[in-house]
């Protein structure tokens, strides 16, 4: 096993897990997972069936990502942030999957809401609590509920983040 995982964690068949990656407490990555390399799960972190996860990426604690959720190289998931997967969600099987994706470099702060159905694009960042109903251009702050777009970033800015980036 190339990864790293705690004696609670629960990790399904059929799952592929990257070299140096870390799973919690309490943690379960569902069947059919792929997972990058050098990743972190925090404490009761819920991964859905079929879930794509890039390299680098930090999910904090307390983060449920459900099927139909793509999270691209270098992202981060703050504390409690929320994802849907149906948009108009009922108590039956009668329901309709809406795919979400995180562009590289995407973070999404502590307890904000991401709608099913919609693309964070690439450096992005949602601020702490905020509710996002639509999709997050590249390199913008979004905050609020509904998210609106408070702050759009400068190759500087970002460079200084991510060594790699090209301007």
């Amino acid at each position: 096993m190339s990864y790293i995982k705690h004696e609670t964690g629960i990790v399904d068949s059929g799952s592929e897990i990257g070299e140096g990656t870390k799973i919690w407490h309490f943690s379960h990555i569902c069947s059919n997972v792929k997972i990058g390399k050098n990743c972190s799960f925090g404490q009761n972190v819920y991964i859905g069936p079929g879930v794509v996860i890039g390299d680098n990426v930090r999910v904090q604690n307390g983060v449920s990502i459900y099927t139909g959720l793509t999270i691209e190289d270098y992202c981060f998931l703050g504390p409690h942030c929320v994802f849907t997967n149906d948009r108009y969600p009922r108590a039956s099987s009668n329901w309709k999957l809406e795919k979400t994706t995180l562009r590289k470099g995407c973070s999404v702060g502590a307890n904000a809401t991401i709608l099913c159905g919609l693309e964070l694009g690439q450096y992005s960042m949602v601020g702490c609590g905020s509710v996002v109903v639509k999709d997050v251009p590249d390199k913008c702050l979004v905050v609020g509920n509904p998210a609106k777009i408070i702050k759009v970033f400068k190759c500087e800015d970002i460079k200084k983040k991510f060594d790699f980036y090209e301007c």
